[in-house]
């Protein structure tokens, strides 16, 4: 068996372009307690490395400049034909993993890092490699025991019975150290099989469901947007699905292997909105006890979405308009100039161009934000869609609370068509979460009282005003029950299963205050 001594002092070979992965995953081995860790930035060097110390892994960046990883692992796979070579690959890409489990690789590392994760699969993969050289080196003594005996039979043949026990002893030895490899090797080969079907089955998160001519439209504008790099605002109202269009433009565009940073303007406070934004020094301010990397800066040569713009305050528009423009902004308490590259997307409920009517909105950053606008449908608009989302969402929390609802009523879809949905999309998902929970046998059962049904004869004006006062009272009595707290595991938002945001927004259209 492998002990812990054994693996803290197996060769580990880190090979990444980017110094700061290499220095972080080196002192993340040397905190382990391994001891022998090496590393290089060229890829080219790798192979000659592997021939000099023939490391016990080696821990290997996909994505490099000149020879990627899939090249380095050819050349190791010259070197050591039909043997066993340690790769880890690290990769932010989630179609390289397939591909590099199917090119020799042992395992994945994805980025960004995880390093509890690391730290089990490394230890994982390292053991049964120095269980393969614990077995390669039993041969060899084997082999050397075989004809020491060979060599001591012709001069002796009363050694004989002695020499056959001490090889039937080796050879026992050498099957369950077999045994022990065959089944580790067994359980790698059902993980392996397990990540690449999880890789395979992996869906297209982020796409909106339906057909109808209103998201053909918003289909249309995502793909002759998407590969540009235009700034894009996003209208709609709360949960119509305009944080889905962001991440599918993102995933669309050429920054798609860089990340997406979200900013809620909406739910940030406004005294830390700017340090949120653009980062902070020590000490900048009152309680800035460690330096802060703003938004913008990690979303540096990737996709920035600022979501409920018309919630920013008036002084800080002028410093994103800054950033807009000229790619450029300082860290709070820092006179250092920072550049990015970055690609801005903004969503926002309200109308931006009232907003600057009543002077809450700078006209010149909503020329600058208002390059390639989509309008996201409401619900009501795209009835047609509700029986594709309702069976969707059945789908999901059935899987997610382990119902087996499998039909759905044409009275229950005819009454959900027929509501005009205030939240959307949102306040759908809502409504088929709590009908799944509640619904008894295999029929979808919808509990809600829907008053607001558009009926004949009746005023929709007369409806919505009603709806608006059942709201108000609704989110009041909330907000009373839960102190006037809206966030967190007891606030209001919770409670009325919406978006902290959401609640916010609404508080602030029926004139609710704290009293």
């Amino acid at each position: 068996m492998v002990n812990v001594t054994d693996i803290l002092n197996a060769r580990i070979l880190i090979v990444d372009d980017q110094e700061v992965n290499v220095r972080l995953l080196e002192k993340m081995l040397s905190s382990a307690g391994y001891h022998a860790v090496s590393s290089t930035m060229d890829p080219a060097t790798v192979c000659d490395l592997y021939r000099q110390h023939r490391y016990d892994l080696i821990l290997l960046d996909l994505q490099m400049p000149g020879m990627d990883g899939f090249q380095v692992m050819e050349g190791l796979q010259t070197i050591e034909k039909g043997s066993y070579v340690p790769i880890l690959v690290i990769t932010a890409q989630p179609d390289h993993k397939l591909r590099a489990l199917e090119s020799g690789a042992k395992d994945f590392i994805s980025k960004p890092f995880d390093l509890v994760e690391i730290k089990t699969r490394i230890h994982n993969i390292l053991e049964v490699r120095l269980l393969y050289k614990q077995s390669e080196n039993y041969n060899k003594e084997l082999e050397k025991t075989v004809q020491k005996r060979t060599k001591e039979l012709l001069r002796a043949n009363l050694q004989l019975t002695q020499e056959i026990m001490e090889r039937t002893k080796a050879e026992k030895s050498l099957q369950g150290t077999y045994a022990e490899i065959k089944q580790l090797k067994d359980r790698l080969q059902a993980e392996n099989i397990y990540l690449q079907q999880e890789v395979a089955r992996q869906d297209n998160f982020g796409q909106i469901i339906g057909h109808s001519s209103a998201l053909t439209q918003v289909f249309l504008k995502v793909e002759q947007v998407a590969p540009m790099n235009a700034t894009v605002l996003l209208y709609g109202e709360t949960g119509t699905g305009k944080g889905v269009v962001a991440r599918t433009i993102h995933s669309l565009s050429s920054s798609k292997d860089r990340p997406m940073i979200t900013v809620n303007c909406a739910s940030l406070p406004t005294n830390l909105i700017e340090s949120e934004l653009f980062g902070r020094e020590k000490g900048a301010f009152t309680g800035a006890d460690t330096r802060q990397i703003g938004r913008f800066e990690l979303a540096d040569n990737g996709t920035i979405f600022l979501d409920e713009i018309g919630e920013m305050p008036l002084e800080l528009q002028s410093k994103l308009l800054r950033v807009i423009q000229d790619g450029e902004f300082e860290r709070l308490g820092s006179p250092r100039t920072i550049k990015v590259t970055v690609r801005i997307i903004a969503a926002s409920n309200r109308n931006l161009e009232e907003e600057i009517r009543k002077g809450r909105f700078r006209e010149d950053l909503f020329y600058r934000l208002n390059v390639f606008p989509i309008t996201m449908p409401p619900l009501r608009q795209r009835k047609e869609d509700i029986p594709l989302l309702v069976n969707h969402f059945v789908a999901k929390f059935n899987k997610k609370i382990g119902k087996k609802i499998a039909t759905v009523s044409k009275e229950t879809l005819n009454s959900l068509q027929e509501y005009h949905w205030p939240g959307n999309v949102r306040e759908l998902e809502s409504v088929i979460e709590r009908a799944i929970i509640t619904s008894q046998g295999s029929a979808l059962q919808i509990l809600d009282r829907f008053d607001t049904f558009h009926k004949s004869g009746e005023s929709a004006e007369n409806e919505i005003k009603a709806l608006a006062e059942i709201e108000h009272d609704h989110i009041l009595q909330a907000l009373r029950k839960t102190g006037w707290r809206i966030e967190g595991a007891n606030g209001a938002a919770l409670l009325l299963n919406l978006n902290p945001s959401t609640l916010r927004f609404r508080m602030q259209k029926h004139g609710i205050i704290r009293q």
